[in-house]
């Protein structure tokens, strides 16, 4: 899967119970980063187990708007996202 800019891409591989591993790379530094999805999170965000994928993806483009590849975190919960950006719903869960 590519990101927003052509110098960037991200690969998202599923690790089964609500776990990813995205590989980042900005063209120069390439990091992997994990990604849990709580049943909890995904109630909350209102999205159904089957869209996890999308909901990961949707999340590395939120992210990156805010942060650089080498500042992302070993893992990423996504209950911490929601507590830490205001605007993470309304932007991962518009337009579906």
């Amino acid at each position: 899967m590519s990101s927003p800019t052509a110098n960037e891409d991200y690969d998202i591989e599923p690790q089964g119970d609500g776990q990813y591993v995205v590989r980042l790379t900005d063209g120069e530094e390439t990091m992997e980063t994990w990604f849990r999805l709580t049943p909890e999170a995904l109630a909350e965000l209102g999205v159904d187990a089957g869209d996890e994928a999308d909901l990961v993806e949707r999340t590395v483009v939120f992210l990156r708007k805010h942060q650089e590849v080498p500042d992302f975190p070993d893992i990423v919960e996504i209950e911490d996202v929601l507590a830490t950006y205001p605007d993470y719903r309304e932007a991962v869960t518009s337009d579906r």
